[in-house]
């Protein structure tokens, strides 16, 4: 857009595309974390020790702890 003239609208579809990348990295993101959260509860419901968990799946202790 630097060497061409300025069109708002063209401004504004390329923002849209931005927003909805920034929302799928979010979305996915967001389902990881729901992911690791149930793999969690299933590991501690089988006896596993906190630490262990968090070897597994990457969250802090104190998360884990309030499962």
């Amino acid at each position: 857009m630097l060497y061409t003239e300025w069109n708002w609208d063209d401004a504004m579809a390329v923002r849209y595309e931005e927003g909805q990348e920034d929302g799928l990295e979010k979305g996915i993101e967001k389902g990881r974390v729901s992911e690791k959260l149930e793999i969690a509860r299933n590991l501690l419901a089988k006896g596993s020790t906190p630490e262990f968990v968090h070897d597994i799946t990457g969250l802090d202790i104190e998360t884990i702890k309030t499962l």
